[in-house]
């Protein structure tokens, strides 16, 4: 296990606006990452963003230390200054060995969470793994460790009342819009149609809200939503040329900048003076925060979203021992699952030697074999065949016995 490591930026030590800073783009994650494996010389990389973190998992023999740190965010982003890859170096947290498994077991049961008992998050653990798997960047240490971690966070769900009454950054953030009051004929806009906006369209649907105008990258998803909500669809491109005016936007893009510039905003809002609301839970954020120096918003984003999910922890902190406890369970499988691993790693190349000594006792005995017939010689082939596979079944067996004795005996 001394090869797994994290490197991680959460909303626990970093701003929520500063983990965006790690974020990247959909359409340049692939070339992105490979870049970011290759040029840090990890064995394996996955790589993980949602609202409130970024995390690196990483199959490594070398130590996280201040050089690596520095050697791995420079290739992370060849445009950053010696600034700001010392920004990202100070600024990181770093689980090796035990302790990373621990960590990954936690974020997955969601107990390192910014909303305690929040679900999502195994998905999004689950198609990071998937997405960077096809990607060629994961191989079998990563692929063991994803799959213990979508178990365990299973067994915490199934078995524990953490995610009783489940609550969402989404769903935080609509309770919070209800509590100003919003009209019952509020003009809606939003902007992008990803995961986190298609559930907060849920929300404002089930509530029977009627008026909503989705503008999206790609146009066909943006017009998918737009009929769910009986609303307009329209391409992002066409965003600064929407004249129509809006009560509330809600946003969350995948971009890694804003994407509602001053400029644009002036444009949505025209010569209406009346304060807006805006829902951003996109990270690195949607709106540009010089807006809120020009103008009346009520702005509601993850940031200002923690008080509230300090409360849902309080709420939820009694259930956290029986978490603790399925995750330790889980880590102690873990550790047999990674041995039993190595001896099988181990016992692969015997099939090959096993031919080679029989290919050798075919050439070393070849003049006994002329002087057999066919019949003794299919016989021979019968019982050398049998042996072989012997061969190969029966120092595995003793191996796993040796290995469940000592587990036991632990």
């Amino acid at each position: 296990m001394n090869n797994i490591k994290i490197i991680a930026f959460t909303h626990k030590t970093t701003e929520i606006s500063n983990i965006g800073r790690m974020h990247i783009e959909e359409n340049n994650l692939e070339s992105r990452l490979a870049f970011l494996k290759q040029a840090s010389g990890v064995d394996e990389l996955l790589y993980l963003s949602t609202c409130n973190r970024v995390e690196f998992m990483l199959a490594c023999s070398e130590k996280i230390n201040n050089t690596f740190l520095n050697k791995f965010f420079k290739a992370f982003n060849t445009s950053w200054t010696e600034t700001e890859i010392s920004w990202a170096a100070a600024n990181v947290q770093v689980f090796e060995d035990d302790e990373a498994l621990h960590h990954l077991f936690n974020v997955a049961s969601s107990i390192d969470s910014l909303v305690v008992g929040e679900r999502e998050i195994i998905t999004q653990v689950r198609t990071a793994y998937e997405k960077c798997s096809a990607f060629n960047l994961t191989g079998d240490l990563i692929r063991l460790a994803i799959k213990k971690t979508i178990e365990t966070a299973k067994d915490v769900y199934t078995h524990t009342d953490i995610a009783r009454n489940p609550v969402s950054v989404v769903s935080l953030a609509y309770r919070r819009l209800r509590e100003l009051n919003v009209k019952q004929d509020a003009r809606f806009l939003i902007i992008g149609s990803g995961i986190t906006n298609t559930t907060m369209a849920k929300y404002l649907k089930k509530h029977e809200f009627p008026n909503f105008t989705i503008f999206n990258r790609t146009l066909a998803n943006a017009e998918k939503l737009a009929s769910e909500l009986n609303g307009k669809a329209y391409p992002l491109s066409e965003l600064s040329n929407y004249k129509v005016g809006f009560d509330i936007i809600v946003t969350c893009t995948g971009a890694a900048e804003s994407i509602i510039t001053p400029e644009i905003y002036k444009s949505l809002v025209g010569n209406d003076k009346s304060k807006k609301i805006v829902v951003d839970l996109a990270v690195p954020n949607d709106l540009d925060p010089e807006i809120l120096n020009n103008y009346d918003v009520n702005l509601i984003a993850i940031n200002n979203l923690q008080e509230v999910a300090k409360e849902n922890l309080m709420a939820r902190e009694q259930e956290m021992l029986a978490c603790h406890t399925i995750i330790e369970k889980n880590i102690l499988e873990f550790k047999q699952i990674l041995k039993t691993r190595k001896v099988e790693q181990a016992m692969s190349e015997v099939p090959k030697k096993m031919k080679e000594i029989r290919t050798t006792a075919n050439e070393v005995f070849a003049k006994d074999l002329s002087s057999l017939d066919a019949a003794s010689k299919e016989v021979l082939d019968r019982i050398l065949s049998y042996m072989e596979k012997k061969y190969i079944s029966v120092p595995m067996k003793m191996a796993k016995a040796i290995l469940i004795e000592d587990i036991n005996n632990n």
